[in-house]
């Protein structure tokens, strides 16, 4: 016979359901005669009722109380949720979920597509092993050639998709709990010093250009904030800058104007007077355009059309070559930037709210040799504060570690070369 364990509701059986004796409540399933004859009901926490078949009485019983209880602890979940492909969880669930720009999504569709569809897009999201996440992380980088932090970026996309598939309980655990990320392998920056980058501005063809490389030099801003400065965002009576737009270039929309990627790119700047002195007198010698695509930017081409990314780069190049130097790319301008503020004692914090970085722990993975080496100037000031009379070295004894701020070791001279 084919019952319906039906415990916890009670259901009087219907007139042409037969009653039973051995358990009350228990009902004729559509199942009667077949394999599972016996059938769980219950409501989730949100009312709606569940079933699933069962071979025997007791199965059916044990899966009722099971889910009774994890209702009771919370611990409850969906069986049928997990059921959904690792695709459509990414694609229908994840990604509307993100609080991210058109651009940033249609780079998150590139990367589910490229890396993550070809492996796992038709699975059911419960069906993946901890085994295989790992498995998959091995293949961004043997099958998919994938180097330098790409490897890391990637995995974490895919691991906040199986994290989030948790947090709404399609599935008790992420199989990526215990799996290791990919090494972010952070390449060492090596930011130009403040003598290399007066002789970038030196070696400038154009006063655009040497202005763009001494202003970003003073404030860290990333090319496209830069190149998307407006004038209206400057406050030259309390010397700070508004930092809430930046000029990006997407495929078949061209050159526009965007957010910011996360909140925290979103900031207020403290200017130097040099800084200050310096956007002023190129305010004053090359007016924002009042109209067409330039208008109201501090930075445009000489006939006002908007500056391009790839145009910035090759100039910067171009002055490399033309001073004798190493070819730079333009964030490393940044990178030179941060430096000059760890060089200067400020904390992993200011830092990262300078930068407008997510979060301090980008921060301390991209300028840890750098955080390691103001660790080790302060030890010297301690040392040197404490030493008896005639055991301190001369500074000329005591080269600078790393070369990133060569003109000085005192940190107020470090300072006044950037800011006075």
């Amino acid at each position: 016979m084919g019952y319906v364990a039906d415990r916890w509701h009670k259901k009087k059986p219907g007139p042409d359901e037969p009653e039973c004796g051995e358990h009350k409540g228990l009902v004729a399933s559509k199942a009667h005669g077949k394999g599972k004859r016996w059938q769980a009901r219950y409501d989730d926490p949100s009312g709606r009722e569940i079933t699933s078949l069962h071979r025997t009485k007791a199965e059916a019983e044990a899966e009722i109380v099971k889910q009774e209880a994890a209702k009771q602890t919370g611990s409850w979940l969906d069986p049928k949720a997990g059921r959904v492909t690792v695709g459509q969880f990414a694609y229908d669930t994840w990604l509307p979920s993100l609080n991210i720009n058109s651009r940033s999504r249609t780079e998150y569709e590139g990367i589910l597509k490229r890396y993550l569809v070809p492996e796992w897009g038709n699975r059911e999201i419960r069906s993946i092993k901890p085994s295989e996440a790992g498995a998959w992380q091995q293949l961004l980088v043997s099958k998919y050639k994938l180097k330098g932090t790409y490897p890391n970026r990637v995995s974490r996309y895919v691991r906040g998709i199986f994290r989030l598939a948790v947090i709404d309980r399609v599935i008790p655990l992420s199989p990526f709990e215990s799996i290791a990320a990919p090494p972010a392998e952070e390449k060492a920056t090596q930011p130009p010093d403040v003598a290399e980058v007066r002789q970038l501005i030196a070696h400038a063809y154009d006063d655009r250009w040497a202005a763009m490389i001494e202003l970003n030099a003073l404030t860290g801003l990333r090319s496209g904030e830069i190149r998307g400065l407006r004038l209206d965002r400057i406050d030259f009576l309390r010397r700070t800058m508004l930092v809430n737009q930046q000029l990006v270039y997407e495929k078949g929309k061209g050159l526009y104007f965007a957010e910011l990627k996360t909140g925290a790119g979103l900031r207020t700047l403290p200017l130097s007077k040099r800084a200050v002195d310096l956007l002023a007198a190129y305010a004053q010698k090359r007016p924002p355009r009042e109209s067409g695509p330039g208008e109201g930017l501090v930075f445009v081409m000489a006939d006002g059309e908007l500056i391009g990314e790839s145009t910035l780069d090759y100039a910067l190049k171009s002055i490399c070559k033309k001073a004798g130097v190493g070819p730079r790319h333009w964030h490393e301008l940044r990178h030179h930037y941060a430096s000059v503020l760890i060089g200067g004692g400020e904390n992993p914090k200011v830092v990262q709210q300078r930068l407008g970085h997510r979060d301090v722990m980008t921060t301390l993975r991209t300028y840890a040799h750098l955080f390691a080496e103001a660790e080790e100037r302060t030890r010297d000031v301690l040392d040197a504060a404490w030493a008896d009379p005639g055991e301190t070295a001369s500074e000329e004894e005591s080269p600078q570690q790393g070369g990133t701020v060569p003109e000085s070791r005192r940190q107020i001279s470090v300072l006044r070369q950037v800011s006075g």
